[in-house]
């Protein structure tokens, strides 16, 4: 114990001990030194999956900055074409859909359509319409139809077989009152009728007057005519003196005539005079011309079919829309008969027809003036003299004289000559009278 006792000591370090220097010496190991980091020549790569797998120390340069922006825009590229090859697929099978439609239009094309009214909705693609031939139909609605603009009453049109809705009138006007309306202006004018300066100067007053100045009437104190009916025989320019008033004045033009005012089926003659007075009005300034008007207004007797009173219900129509409720301030109506005598006294009384202007057979100044203006253009010969056809007693009328003057002109072209001479127009007059007073020869045709 006592001696292990100092030793022990010795062993911890104390100061004086020389054996401890010894004793560390032989507690460390030999260390070789560190082999050099390459001797010899340069190692090769390594090869093999360990060499592949590892990746390469890449240094953020700008140019891998700009490869790296270019390849992002390959894939929004990229991204956008899968967007769009999808939105495709997904939308085939509406073109599909649009593509068979577009097959139908282009069968309905050649196809005769006819126009209804849209009675009630059920659906996006089905609806129930009713056509003037009959009742009503449960009918599919096709694609290309805007069905926002669909609503309950509105004109469509539909196909005249299978009755479905191929399309939509824009307005609500009736088609027949679109073609009414004189869109281009007759060529004849005041100066192309010969004589009936006084029948020009009434219709001016009651008609065209009102229209650009209704404040001298106003300043008078009076109400304007609503209307004038022209009447005489037959060729004594009635319907051209119509034409002049369409071709002088601005305001909108409607012509009918009064067998377009029959139809068929009932109710639809008093909606198409109800269509065409509203037409007037909207278009204000107007004017009506109701040619050959004893067609609907004749005189009103105890009818037997329903085509005789569909016509009386036509007329009353007529009279309530020229005196009913509704003034018609810019709306002014012209009638045009033959035979006023066969009127309804109703349609002739003051309040909706105020002038009567009556067409009498020419005269002797109204004739040379009709023959000067259908031979003005004409290539007369030197022995032509036009007074011997003026001055005859021969009952003739303005449409006599121009067939006079067109037949003589025919004789002269069937004989080439490019001028006509005097015996042409007499040929042309026996041939014109004859006609007019003998008619067709007897047994003709039997």
């Amino acid at each position: 114990m006592g001696q292990g006792t100092p030793g022990g000591m010795n062993r911890q370090g104390f100061p004086g001990d020389r054996k401890s220097d010894g004793s560390d010496k032989k507690d460390k190991k030999f260390e070789p030194a560190a082999p050099p980091a390459r001797v010899g020549r340069k190692q090769r790569k390594q090869k093999g999956s360990e060499a592949a797998a590892r990746l390469p120390t890449v240094t953020p340069l700008s140019k891998c900055k700009l490869r790296l922006l270019k390849l992002e825009r390959i894939k929004d590229y990229l991204l956008m074409e899968e967007e769009f090859v999808a939105n495709q697929e997904r939308l085939k099978p509406q073109e599909e859909k649009a593509e068979e439609d577009r097959s139908k239009v282009d069968d309905l094309r050649g196809s005769p359509m006819s126009v209804g009214n849209l009675e009630e909705l059920i659906d996006e693609n089905h609806a129930i319409v009713s056509s003037s031939v009959g009742p009503e139909y449960y009918v599919g609605i096709l694609s290309f139809v805007d069905k926002d603009q669909l609503e309950p009453g509105c004109a469509i049109l539909m196909h005249n077989k299978v009755l479905s809705v191929v399309g939509l009138l824009q307005d609500d006007v009736d088609p027949m009152v679109s073609v009414m309306k004189v869109e281009k202006a007759p060529l004849e004018s005041y100066a192309d009728i010969g004589g009936l300066d006084a029948q020009i100067q009434e219709i001016k007053e009651a008609v065209e007057l009102p229209l650009t100045h209704p404040e001298l009437y106003e300043d008078i104190g009076i109400k304007p005519p609503k209307g004038v009916i022209l009447y005489g025989e037959p060729g004594t320019g009635k319907t051209l003196l119509a034409k002049a008033v369409a071709n002088s004045t601005s305001a909108t033009f409607l012509r009918v005539v009064g067998s377009e005012l029959i139809q068929k089926y009932l109710g639809d003659g008093p909606k198409l005079v109800r269509e065409l007075f509203r037409v007037a009005d909207d278009l204000s300034p107007s004017i009506v011309f109701i040619d050959e008007i004893d067609a609907v207004g004749t005189k009103r007797y105890d009818a037997h079919s329903g085509g005789e009173r569909e016509i009386q219900r036509t007329m009353l129509e007529l009279l309530n829309q020229l005196d009913g409720f509704d003034s018609r301030g810019d709306v002014k109506v012209i009638l045009a008969t033959n035979r006023i005598e066969s009127l309804d006294p109703a349609l002739l009384r003051p309040g909706r027809i105020d002038r009567k202007i009556e067409f009498p057979l020419p005269d002797i100044k109204t004739r040379r003036r009709i023959f000067q203006i259908h031979t003005s253009r004409m290539t007369l010969a030197d022995d032509v003299n036009l007074e011997e056809f003026v001055m005859t007693k021969d009952e003739f009328s303005g449409a006599d004289i121009k067939a006079i003057c067109t037949e003589a002109g025919l004789l002269a072209l069937r004989e080439r000559r490019m001028k006509v001479t005097h015996a042409d127009f007499k040929k042309a007059k026996e041939k014109v009278m004859f006609k007019k007073k003998e008619g067709v020869p007897e047994g003709l045709y039997m």
